[in-house]
């Protein structure tokens, strides 16, 4: 089972360069088992036994089973995880012609470590926004091939380079695309154009906008001596959307689940998709019972927040609590924090304990030192806006928020077995 999650998850990635190839992927996977896709500005038809999906921005999902025992009386479970990734996103007006070379502008997306994005093969993905025979369309599109670099400078021009240098966003990340023989402006949107037309066949009359992301071409992977790690880009938090997918798929029909993956969580999740934003209520809201009947049903409700943990290093153990040292291959990890960073209380963790332990799945737990700073998740950020339980999860893993992170090849199926229980267990207390 091991080797077939982690093929599916490498696939998964490979498709999803983007939050917005992330949710068409998701969504084809959910239409595929027999989900019927919902429209926000369609009246909603939601009956006992149905399932259904909805996105929103084309970079968020909500997916839903209505079991045969009524919410009411079961309450609902909910995973929750995140669709969006640290990146490189190109500028709107990204043209850059210096020293002979065509090069874009790019803006730094959310917590980016910077350093390994040099020497990268890059490609490039996301939406176009563009009008045709009068009206306005959008289409996904990815480049797949490696159409760019950010080549370091070489140690005899930088001799400081590995006592660390302040990275500038600004001058040293926009990546080479070509060499030009002359000072002719050039139009990205052009190569936009001709995208379009190579990947969809279509023929825009004018570019309007975009939002294109670089990412790494290099496929995640199984490695390690005896196969013990998987490496890949996005596996934050992509790795959880994925889990939370295939436990949806496998959960029987019996109680109400829900699958949340949104956008924006790497810059604080406040939008109109995110979730700090009204997504996942008003989903809620047209598929529920309404007044006290809905509030009823979200308090015999359990959110389960997947969102990668720290593992410990073995080259900087000290960066941990020398208690709460979280290893690969060891199962998911219960984040806890005292100021709400996560959501975990002893109820919500108790529970996920005692569903890993019934279920032979090993469990961890994670508090950062006491003299350092903790990162958060949308786990209080929805527990704050719905009043929904909550508690904080996550698979360990090395090198979060770097072009290629790690995790443990034997994880994977862990988190895919307790959320499968999770989505079929008939007590959440």
């Amino acid at each position: 089972m091991y080797a077939e999650l982690n093929q599916g998850l490498i696939d998964f990635l490979k498709a999803s360069p983007t939050p917005f190839h992330a949710t068409a992927t998701l969504a084809q996977r959910l239409e595929a088992a027999g989900f019927e896709p919902l429209d926000e500005r369609q009246p909603w038809n939601c009956e006992a036994g149905g399932r259904y999906y909805v996105t929103r921005n084309d970079s968020s999902l909500i997916a839903f089973k209505l079991g045969q025992r009524l919410p009411l009386d079961g309450g609902l479970r909910l995973v929750g995880a995140h669709t969006d990734s640290p990146c490189l996103r190109v500028k709107p007006q990204p043209e850059l012609q210096r020293q002979g070379f065509l090069q874009l502008g790019v803006e730094v997306y959310g917590g980016a470590l910077l350093a390994p994005w040099f020497d990268r093969d890059l490609s490039l993905a996301g939406r176009v926004t563009f009008r045709r025979d009068g009206k306005v369309e959008s289409q996904l599109i990815d480049f797949r091939e490696p159409i760019a670099v950010i080549p370091n400078l070489a140690i005899h021009l930088n001799r400081e380079a590995n006592q660390g240098w302040p990275i500038n966003a600004q001058n040293e990340l926009p990546p080479i695309l070509a060499q030009v023989a002359s000072d002719e402006p050039y139009d990205f949107r052009a190569l936009l154009a001709e995208q379009l037309n190579r990947e969809h066949g279509l023929s825009p009359d004018v570019i309007l906008d975009f939002e294109l992301s670089f990412y790494d071409t290099q496929s995640a992977a199984v490695i390690g001596l005896d196969g013990q790690f998987i490496a890949g880009a996005r596996l934050d938090n992509l790795l959880s959307c994925y889990a939370g997918l295939e436990a949806l798929l496998a959960a029987g029909d019996e109680e109400s689940c829900v699958l949340v993956c949104t956008d924006h969580e790497e810059v604080g999740s406040t939008s109109a998709c995110g979730a700090d934003g009204p997504f996942l209520e008003q989903v809620l809201q047209r598929a529920l019972p309404a007044g006290e009947d809905f509030v009823r049903i979200i308090q015999r409700s359990l959110l389960v927040s997947a969102d990668n943990a720290h593992a410990v290093h073995p080259n900087y153990a000290d960066r941990h609590d020398g208690n709460h040292g979280p290893k690969l291959n060891a199962g998911p990890v219960i984040k806890i924090n005292s100021n709400q960073r996560y959501a975990t209380t002893s109820e919500t963790a108790g529970f996920f304990r005692h569903l890993c332990l019934a279920n032979e799945v090993p469990v961890q737990s994670f508090v950062t030192r006491s003299d350092m700073g903790c990162g958060s998740t949308i786990g209080p950020i929805t527990a704050s806006r719905l009043g929904v339980p909550t508690v904080d999860i996550g698979l360990p893993t090395f090198a979060m928020h770097s072009i290629r992170e790690l995790a443990g090849s034997q994880d994977l199926t862990h988190l895919v077995k307790v959320l499968t229980a999770f989505y079929s267990s008939a007590e959440l207390a």
